[in-house]
């Protein structure tokens, strides 16, 4: 049980623990189907005690045990289940795990007045046949996680339930000379029968996204499925073909007093590719589309003659060039800026700057830019464009700017 209660108790740890978790919300449906695996079982049987009597009569048993083997058979798990968006589900799981029943080692023992004499099996033979399916439903847990790589998001997850364990054409038979007791001697038993108990198990698993299908991902998973305690299954006498539970020289007894027998824990290893559709998935977000740029402001220069506000007809030429653009391009607002130099004092300079901007807002307008779109400002000599001192006549601070944003 130490690998068992060590796997399940790394998993359980292992979950608050993981981060980045693939997004699964809301309704889902999951399905598998592989290889199962299922270790060997231990078969016992006792019978009643009974009367052997020859010359005289002496109070016998019989008891034995068949360890079986089981070749790889096959596992079928559907789900149902809901993801909360951070990383962890909760399903509800049914399965279905078949195998065939061979041939194991057996023991056995004949017990007279108290005494245990060994079915000695080597000099006949042990034998056990017959089928197995095991049916489960379990709730589960898992947490999905994202590890940077899109094309794959393992998992783990553990579950509890409830499992049961059918037995068709189950039979086992010993046989073999008993110490002390001439001849030979021998037991076997039958059984078809079902039993339930508690089951848990231990998932570790990928998820493959298809990108092509929202929603949609291949999945490939170990799960390890154990149950707790016994199981008593109903049994008859008979094993092997034969019709006794016990013989010696001959039949001995019809087997009328084995009523049961039992089985010990199952421990099953399962293999599964599968798929999983998550409802309502939206596509996977494509390439992000470039953000928009605002266009850069644009802007024209005009300039002025010494204490002028005429405009020339370069000037002229140039604002119409404005006028034409504010019209081609999409735009919130026209600026026109007036300067002067510091050839005038500053209250006379402000007014000339001014007197500039209103006139090259009226050829905008005269050009058809409409006046409302036309924010018109006055600086004065408080922003030159080459810096001077005061007094100074400088032709490229005698100007309007017409900005178009």
């Amino acid at each position: 049980m130490n690998f068992r209660k060590t796997l399940l108790g790394a998993t359980l740890l292992a979950l608050p623990a993981m981060a980045n978790a693939q997004p699964v919300t809301g309704l889902y449906v999951g399905a598998g189907v592989g290889l199962n695996w299922l270790q060997g079982q231990t078969h016992s049987a006792t019978t009643d005690p009974f009367d052997l009597c020859f010359d005289g009569c002496i109070g016998a048993s019989v008891s034995g045990q068949t360890h079986t083997h089981h070749p790889l058979g096959f596992g079928l798990v559907g789900s149902v289940g809901w993801g909360f968006g951070n990383g962890l589900r909760a399903e509800v799981e049914g399965s279905w795990r078949a195998n065939r029943i061979n041939e194991g080692s057996s023991s056995g023992s004949f017990n007279v007045n108290g005494t245990s004499y060994p079915i000695d099996t080597s000099a006949g033979h042990g034998d056990a046949r017959g089928r197995t399916d095991q049916y489960a439903a379990m709730i589960n847990a898992l947490y999905d996680m994202n590890i940077g790589q899109s094309w794959i998001f393992p998992y783990v997850g553990a579950g509890v339930g409830y499992a049961w364990q059918k037995f068709t054409g189950f039979h086992t038979s010993l046989g073999g000379p008993v110490v002390d007791v001439d001849g030979g001697a021998g037991m076997g038993w039958r059984s078809n029968d079902t039993a339930g108990r508690f089951a848990y198990q231990a998932i570790a698993g990928a998820a493959f996204p298809i990108d092509a299908v929202p929603g949609l991902s291949l999945t490939a998973e170990y799960r390890f499925m154990g149950t707790v305690g016994s199981n008593t299954l109903n049994a008859r006498g008979g094993g092997g073909g034969g019709g006794c539970f016990v013989w010696i020289y001959g039949c001995t007894g019809n087997g009328n007093g084995l009523h049961h027998s039992s089985v010990n824990e199952a421990y099953n290893h399962s293999l599964l590719l599968g798929a999983r559709y998550a409802f309502g998935a939206a596509p996977a977000p494509g390439p992000a589309a470039p953000a928009a740029v605002a266009p850069a402001a644009k802007s024209y220069l005009i300039f002025f003659d010494w204490d002028k506000s005429t405009l020339t007809d370069r000037a002229r030429a140039i604002i119409k060039e404005a006028a034409a653009a504010s019209k081609s391009v999409r735009h919130t607002r026209l600026e026109v800026n007036g300067y002067a130099d510091t050839s005038g004092n500053p209250q006379y300079n402000r007014g000339l700057s001014m007197r500039r901007a209103q006139t090259a807002a009226a050829e905008l307008v005269r050009n058809g830019v409409p006046k409302q779109e036309i924010a018109i400002k006055a600086f004065g000599d408080t922003v030159l464009l080459v810096p001077t001192g005061p007094g100074v006549r400088e032709p490229q601070n005698r100007r309007v700017e017409i900005i178009i944003r």
